[in-house]
């Protein structure tokens, strides 16, 4: 079973590991995955303690929410749900982000129903911009809380300034955030400004993409949206997969894959923060679980930090703001 921590200095016990749900679902005009499979990764996943279920309103239109609900059908108390929302997609393509509270206050009815829950565990904007001012996202979002649609409030890919205003506005429970070996940006600024105001952090994207499986190789098939980011081009992309050697060899000679090392970094980067980890099949379980109790050596430890050192991987992603 996953071990439980507290999401932030006064938020509610989840679980170490999270799951993360929007792969089950096309978002970026994908395929959408086997669905009776996905509800079963769900159930499985809850079955072995992990009740973080992360998704967002806009992950396959509703399709993403409507999985879950069925998922955790008859069993609402053994789920913690986290909700995005704010991004409009259309024809899967991104056209912005739409944060004014008549929206807000619509998103979270439908989000409700899809889900078939009464109360949103976790409900966070999925960015914020300077579309709409931040006391009115922030503040609509208390107003829920208040109503007891929502029962905590979540932050997602913001800024250490941004997370301080927020946070002045209403008690933020936690940051959602990418953040990998090869993604290190917010160790500056970002990670101890959280610290600091006791705010959880649920780290995604902890392979990067899937730079740190040990999988990837050069060049990317040309239908890759990876193809879209600097870090997946030309030489980028070969010298980035040189230093991911490292990994692999440290991973050969311990006896796991470069993917469960790269999850196992995250875990161990503090007792607040969380690796969400998106799995669409049940069969990811148990590799996953494993390594959040993968520990290493002060030597190894110091060969990653080296290796991966913050702005080691060149080229740009979407997680760099």
């Amino acid at each position: 079973m996953i071990s439980k921590i507290a999401l932030g200095k006064n938020g509610p016990i989840v679980s170490k590991l999270g799951l993360g749900c929007m792969r089950m679902s096309s978002v970026w005009g994908g395929e959408t995955k086997d669905e009776s499979e996905s509800i079963a990764t769900i159930q499985s996943a809850l079955d072995n303690g992990i009740n973080f279920l992360n998704t967002g309103d806009f992950y396959g239109s509703g399709h993403n929410e409507l999985l879950v609900g069925k998922a955790i059908k008859g069993r609402r108390d053994d789920a913690f749900i986290s909700v995005k929302f704010g991004a409009v997609f259309y024809g899967g393509h991104l056209l912005g982000l739409d944060l004014r509270p008549m929206s807000i206050k619509n998103f979270i009815n439908y989000s409700l129903v899809r889900l078939g829950v009464d109360t949103i565990d976790l409900y966070q904007p999925c960015r914020l911009d300077n579309s709409v001012p931040m006391e009115d996202v922030i503040g609509t979002v208390a107003d829920l809380i208040k109503e007891g649609k929502v029962r905590y409030l979540g932050v997602s890919e913001i800024t250490a300034d941004q997370l301080r205003k927020a946070n002045s506005i209403h008690p933020i429970t936690a940051l959602e955030i990418g953040y990998s070996l090869a993604d290190r940006q917010i160790e500056s600024d970002l990670l101890p400004v959280a610290y600091e105001l006791g705010i959880g952090v649920v780290a995604f994207a902890n392979t990067a993409e899937g730079l740190l499986t040990g999988a990837m190789q050069a060049p990317l098939p040309d239908d890759s949206y990876l193809n879209h980011f600097s870090r997946f081009q030309g030489e980028n992309l070969i010298k980035n997969l040189e230093k991911v050697e490292t990994l692999k060899q440290m991973a050969n000679e311990k006896g796991y894959t470069p993917a469960q090392l790269a999850i196992a970094w995250v875990n161990l980067q503090g007792g607040h923060i969380m690796p969400l980890v998106s799995m669409s099949r049940r069969s990811r379980l148990p590799e996953n679980m494993q390594a959040m109790d993968i520990t290493f050596s002060s030597e190894e430890l110091n060969t990653l930090d080296t290796v991966f050192a913050p702005g080691a991987i060149t080229g740009s992603t979407y997680l760099q703001r």
